[in-house]
Protein backbone atom coordinates (compact mmCIF):
# COMPACT_ATOMS: atom_id res chain seq x y z
CA UNK A 1 0.00 0.00 0.00
CA UNK A 2 1.57 3.19 -1.09
CA UNK A 3 0.82 7.02 -0.13
CA UNK A 4 0.94 9.96 -1.53
CA UNK A 5 1.50 13.18 0.09
CA UNK A 6 -0.52 16.18 -1.80
CA UNK A 7 1.13 19.46 -1.49
CA UNK A 8 -0.70 22.36 -0.11
CA UNK A 9 -0.95 25.61 -1.52
CA UNK A 10 1.81 27.18 0.50
CA UNK A 11 3.60 23.88 -0.43
CA UNK A 12 3.49 24.50 -3.82
CA UNK A 13 4.10 28.80 -3.36
CA UNK A 14 7.16 27.56 -1.53
CA UNK A 15 8.25 25.67 -4.51
CA UNK A 16 7.51 28.18 -6.78
CA UNK A 17 9.47 31.25 -4.71
CA UNK A 18 12.90 28.53 -4.77
CA UNK A 19 12.93 26.96 -8.22
CA UNK A 20 12.31 30.68 -9.27
CA UNK A 21 15.17 31.57 -7.22
CA UNK A 22 17.39 29.14 -8.26
CA UNK A 23 16.57 29.87 -11.89
CA UNK A 24 17.71 33.77 -11.11
CA UNK A 25 20.99 32.71 -9.48
CA UNK A 26 21.63 29.70 -12.21
CA UNK A 27 20.99 32.76 -14.74
CA UNK A 28 23.38 35.07 -13.07
CA UNK A 29 25.93 32.84 -12.54
CA UNK A 30 26.11 31.88 -15.79
CA UNK A 31 25.29 35.34 -17.84
CA UNK A 32 29.36 36.04 -17.40
CA UNK A 33 30.35 33.74 -19.60
CA UNK A 34 27.49 34.02 -21.82
CA UNK A 35 28.93 37.46 -22.08
CA UNK A 36 32.63 36.79 -22.84
CA UNK A 37 31.70 34.45 -25.72
CA UNK A 38 29.27 36.66 -26.92
CA UNK A 39 31.49 40.06 -27.33
CA UNK A 40 34.17 37.52 -28.66
CA UNK A 41 32.19 36.39 -31.87
CA UNK A 42 30.84 40.24 -32.01
CA UNK A 43 32.15 42.45 -35.39
CA UNK A 44 34.05 45.78 -34.09
CA UNK A 45 31.36 47.95 -35.42
CA UNK A 46 28.59 46.51 -33.18
CA UNK A 47 30.72 46.58 -30.24
CA UNK A 48 31.20 50.45 -31.21
CA UNK A 49 27.14 51.26 -31.99
CA UNK A 50 26.57 49.33 -28.73
CA UNK A 51 28.63 51.20 -26.31
CA UNK A 52 31.07 47.66 -25.60
CA UNK A 53 27.87 46.61 -24.28
CA UNK A 54 26.62 43.54 -26.90
CA UNK A 55 23.55 40.70 -25.40
CA UNK A 56 22.89 39.25 -28.94
CA UNK A 57 25.17 40.64 -31.96
CA UNK A 58 23.05 40.75 -35.65
CA UNK A 59 26.52 39.60 -37.02
CA UNK A 60 28.67 36.83 -36.04
CA UNK A 61 32.76 36.48 -36.54
CA UNK A 62 35.35 34.53 -35.80
CA UNK A 63 38.01 36.81 -36.62
CA UNK A 64 39.49 36.97 -33.39
CA UNK A 65 39.94 33.42 -32.77
CA UNK A 66 41.57 33.44 -36.10
CA UNK A 67 44.11 35.92 -35.56
CA UNK A 68 44.92 34.17 -31.68
CA UNK A 69 45.81 30.82 -33.23
CA UNK A 70 47.47 32.47 -35.99
CA UNK A 71 49.66 33.76 -33.84
CA UNK A 72 52.52 32.60 -32.09
CA UNK A 73 52.07 33.38 -28.74
CA UNK A 74 48.61 31.98 -28.07
CA UNK A 75 49.16 28.25 -29.45
CA UNK A 76 52.25 28.40 -27.47
CA UNK A 77 51.14 29.05 -24.19
CA UNK A 78 48.27 26.93 -24.40
CA UNK A 79 51.25 23.90 -25.24
CA UNK A 80 52.93 24.72 -22.16
CA UNK A 81 49.60 24.53 -20.21
CA UNK A 82 48.83 21.21 -21.68
CA UNK A 83 52.20 19.81 -20.63
CA UNK A 84 52.31 21.21 -17.54
CA UNK A 85 48.42 19.90 -16.58
CA UNK A 86 49.12 16.57 -18.30
CA UNK A 87 52.54 15.85 -16.84
CA UNK A 88 52.27 17.68 -13.68
CA UNK A 89 48.83 16.25 -12.91
CA UNK A 90 50.63 12.26 -13.76
CA UNK A 91 53.17 13.14 -11.42
CA UNK A 92 51.61 14.29 -8.63
CA UNK A 93 49.28 11.50 -8.62
CA UNK A 94 52.00 8.65 -8.38
CA UNK A 95 54.06 10.57 -5.97
CA UNK A 96 50.96 11.30 -4.02
CA UNK A 97 49.78 8.13 -3.75
CA UNK A 98 53.21 6.40 -3.36
CA UNK A 99 53.51 8.44 -0.30
CA UNK A 100 49.55 8.35 1.24
CA UNK A 101 49.74 4.37 0.86
CA UNK A 102 52.30 3.66 3.51
CA UNK A 103 51.08 6.38 5.52
CA UNK A 104 47.64 4.49 5.70
CA UNK A 105 48.96 1.73 7.55
CA UNK A 106 49.64 2.16 11.27
CA UNK A 107 51.88 -0.88 10.98
CA UNK A 108 54.83 1.75 9.18
CA UNK A 109 58.16 2.91 11.40
CA UNK A 110 57.61 6.81 11.93
CA UNK A 111 54.23 6.93 10.41
CA UNK A 112 53.31 9.42 13.19
CA UNK A 113 56.21 11.57 12.97
CA UNK A 114 56.15 11.93 9.02
CA UNK A 115 52.60 12.68 9.74
CA UNK A 116 53.08 15.39 11.86
CA UNK A 117 56.15 16.70 9.44
CA UNK A 118 53.72 17.03 6.47
CA UNK A 119 50.70 18.64 8.23
CA UNK A 120 53.24 20.95 9.72
CA UNK A 121 53.64 22.31 6.24
CA UNK A 122 50.23 23.42 6.00
CA UNK A 123 50.23 25.66 8.78
CA UNK A 124 53.73 27.34 8.20
CA UNK A 125 55.73 27.96 5.16
CA UNK A 126 59.06 28.53 4.73
CA UNK A 127 58.08 32.01 2.49
CA UNK A 128 57.92 33.33 -0.97
CA UNK A 129 62.00 33.92 -1.33
CA UNK A 130 63.34 30.85 0.15
CA UNK A 131 61.29 28.73 -1.98
CA UNK A 132 62.49 31.58 -4.95
CA UNK A 133 66.19 30.73 -4.03
CA UNK A 134 65.72 26.91 -4.01
CA UNK A 135 64.21 27.01 -7.47
CA UNK A 136 66.86 28.88 -8.85
CA UNK A 137 69.63 27.22 -6.77
CA UNK A 138 68.16 23.58 -8.62
CA UNK A 139 68.78 25.00 -12.36
CA UNK A 140 65.19 24.99 -12.34
CA UNK A 141 64.47 28.91 -13.07
CA UNK A 142 63.03 29.73 -16.61
CA UNK A 143 62.15 25.84 -17.26
CA UNK A 144 59.12 24.48 -17.87
CA UNK A 145 60.10 21.80 -14.81
CA UNK A 146 59.63 25.25 -12.63
CA UNK A 147 55.62 25.41 -13.17
CA UNK A 148 55.41 21.11 -11.84
CA UNK A 149 58.03 19.92 -9.29
CA UNK A 150 57.47 22.83 -6.18
CA UNK A 151 54.56 21.68 -5.22
CA UNK A 152 55.11 18.02 -6.42
CA UNK A 153 52.56 17.15 -3.23
CA UNK A 154 49.67 18.83 -1.91
CA UNK A 155 49.07 17.88 2.10
CA UNK A 156 44.93 18.72 1.55
CA UNK A 157 45.14 15.91 -1.09
CA UNK A 158 47.12 13.56 0.48
CA UNK A 159 45.33 12.93 3.97
CA UNK A 160 42.26 12.75 1.32
CA UNK A 161 43.53 9.76 -0.42
CA UNK A 162 45.26 8.36 2.90
CA UNK A 163 41.47 8.45 4.40
CA UNK A 164 40.32 6.72 1.59
CA UNK A 165 43.00 4.10 1.57
CA UNK A 166 42.76 3.58 5.34
CA UNK A 167 38.70 3.28 4.58
CA UNK A 168 38.80 0.03 2.31
CA UNK A 169 38.89 -3.21 3.32
CA UNK A 170 41.72 -4.77 5.09
CA UNK A 171 40.33 -8.37 4.03
CA UNK A 172 40.62 -7.21 0.36
CA UNK A 173 44.68 -6.80 1.12
CA UNK A 174 44.96 -9.80 3.06
CA UNK A 175 43.61 -12.00 0.55
CA UNK A 176 45.77 -10.53 -2.06
CA UNK A 177 48.74 -10.91 -0.28
CA UNK A 178 47.91 -14.43 1.04
CA UNK A 179 48.00 -14.96 -2.67
CA UNK A 180 51.69 -13.79 -3.24
CA UNK A 181 51.37 -10.19 -3.74
CA UNK A 182 54.02 -7.57 -2.28
CA UNK A 183 53.34 -3.79 -1.40
CA UNK A 184 53.28 -2.30 -4.62
CA UNK A 185 51.51 -5.14 -6.37
CA UNK A 186 48.82 -4.98 -3.95
CA UNK A 187 48.72 -1.37 -4.39
CA UNK A 188 48.70 -1.35 -8.11
CA UNK A 189 46.63 -4.33 -8.44
CA UNK A 190 44.62 -4.62 -5.47
CA UNK A 191 44.21 -1.23 -4.27
CA UNK A 192 44.26 1.34 -7.52
CA UNK A 193 41.46 -0.12 -9.19
CA UNK A 194 39.19 0.29 -5.90
CA UNK A 195 40.41 3.60 -5.38
CA UNK A 196 39.01 5.29 -9.26
CA UNK A 197 36.46 7.98 -7.76
CA UNK A 198 39.20 9.39 -5.29
CA UNK A 199 41.99 9.19 -7.75
CA UNK A 200 39.70 11.15 -10.37
CA UNK A 201 38.73 14.01 -7.81
CA UNK A 202 42.97 14.53 -6.94
CA UNK A 203 43.43 14.34 -10.46
CA UNK A 204 40.97 17.01 -11.10
CA UNK A 205 41.91 19.10 -8.43
CA UNK A 206 45.80 18.62 -9.29
CA UNK A 207 44.86 19.27 -13.31
CA UNK A 208 42.77 22.47 -12.44
CA UNK A 209 45.51 23.93 -10.47
CA UNK A 210 47.84 23.16 -13.00
CA UNK A 211 45.64 24.66 -15.71
CA UNK A 212 45.02 27.67 -13.96
CA UNK A 213 48.90 27.92 -12.82
CA UNK A 214 49.39 31.34 -12.70
CA UNK A 215 51.80 32.50 -9.29
CA UNK A 216 54.93 30.47 -10.51
CA UNK A 217 54.99 31.55 -14.06
CA UNK A 218 55.37 34.87 -13.00
CA UNK A 219 57.80 34.20 -10.39
CA UNK A 220 60.26 31.58 -12.06
CA UNK A 221 59.49 32.37 -15.78
CA UNK A 222 60.90 35.60 -17.74
CA UNK A 223 61.14 33.76 -21.10
CA UNK A 224 58.43 34.15 -22.88
CA UNK A 225 57.75 31.07 -24.98
CA UNK A 226 57.68 28.96 -20.95
CA UNK A 227 54.57 31.01 -19.66
CA UNK A 228 51.86 29.46 -19.27
CA UNK A 229 48.14 30.52 -20.82
CA UNK A 230 46.75 32.37 -17.27
CA UNK A 231 50.09 34.66 -17.66
CA UNK A 232 49.74 35.33 -21.13
CA UNK A 233 45.91 36.36 -20.37
CA UNK A 234 47.19 38.53 -17.65
CA UNK A 235 49.38 40.57 -19.64
CA UNK A 236 46.99 40.80 -22.65
CA UNK A 237 44.37 42.28 -20.13
CA UNK A 238 46.94 44.50 -18.98
CA UNK A 239 48.59 45.64 -22.37
CA UNK A 240 46.87 48.06 -24.30
CA UNK A 241 48.38 46.99 -27.03
CA UNK A 242 47.21 43.79 -28.13
CA UNK A 243 49.05 42.63 -30.87
CA UNK A 244 52.26 43.41 -29.03
CA UNK A 245 51.14 40.46 -26.96
CA UNK A 246 50.26 38.64 -29.47
CA UNK A 247 54.04 39.11 -31.30
CA UNK A 248 51.79 39.95 -34.38
CA UNK A 249 51.38 42.33 -36.81
CA UNK A 250 48.44 42.25 -38.83
CA UNK A 251 45.90 44.67 -40.38
CA UNK A 252 43.16 42.50 -39.50
CA UNK A 253 43.86 42.19 -36.19
CA UNK A 254 44.12 45.99 -35.75
CA UNK A 255 40.83 46.39 -37.26
CA UNK A 256 39.40 44.02 -34.19
CA UNK A 257 38.26 45.85 -30.72
CA UNK A 258 40.98 44.67 -27.76
CA UNK A 259 38.33 43.38 -25.51
CA UNK A 260 36.93 41.13 -28.39
CA UNK A 261 40.29 39.53 -28.62
CA UNK A 262 40.56 39.59 -25.13
CA UNK A 263 37.21 37.94 -24.38
CA UNK A 264 38.31 35.30 -27.11
CA UNK A 265 41.48 34.03 -25.51
CA UNK A 266 39.56 33.87 -22.18
CA UNK A 267 37.01 31.53 -24.06
CA UNK A 268 40.23 29.85 -25.33
CA UNK A 269 41.79 29.43 -21.98
CA UNK A 270 38.28 28.24 -20.05
CA UNK A 271 37.08 26.08 -22.74
CA UNK A 272 38.37 22.91 -22.17
CA UNK A 273 37.95 22.78 -18.47
CA UNK A 274 33.94 23.09 -19.46
CA UNK A 275 34.43 20.19 -21.88
CA UNK A 276 35.88 18.12 -19.39
CA UNK A 277 34.11 18.64 -15.77
CA UNK A 278 30.93 17.72 -16.96
CA UNK A 279 32.85 14.11 -17.24
CA UNK A 280 34.64 13.67 -13.80
CA UNK A 281 31.51 15.73 -12.39
CA UNK A 282 30.20 12.29 -10.24
CA UNK A 283 33.80 11.12 -9.44
CA UNK A 284 34.45 14.50 -7.71
CA UNK A 285 31.43 14.29 -5.68
CA UNK A 286 31.47 10.64 -4.48
CA UNK A 287 34.80 10.64 -4.33
CA UNK A 288 35.49 13.92 -2.38
CA UNK A 289 32.66 12.82 0.24
CA UNK A 290 34.78 8.96 0.54
CA UNK A 291 37.47 10.51 1.28
CA UNK A 292 37.10 13.46 3.86
CA UNK A 293 35.46 10.50 6.64
CA UNK A 294 36.87 8.63 8.29
CA UNK A 295 35.22 5.57 9.35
Amino acid sequence: MSFVLKQTKGDKAADTVIYTSLALFALLTLFPLYYVVIVSVTPYIEVMKNGGFVIWPEHFTLQAYKEIFGSARIPQALKITVFITIVGTALNLVVTTLLAYPLSKRSVPGRNFILMAIVFTMIFSGGIIPLYIMVRSLGLYDSVWALVIPGMVSTFNLLIIKTYFENLPAEVEEAAKVDGCGDLSTLFRIVLPLSAPIMATIGLFYGVTHWNEYFKGIFYISDKTLMPMQVVLRNMIQSPNVSTELSVNSLALDALPPETIKMAVVVVATLPLLIIYPFLQKYFVKGALLGSVKG
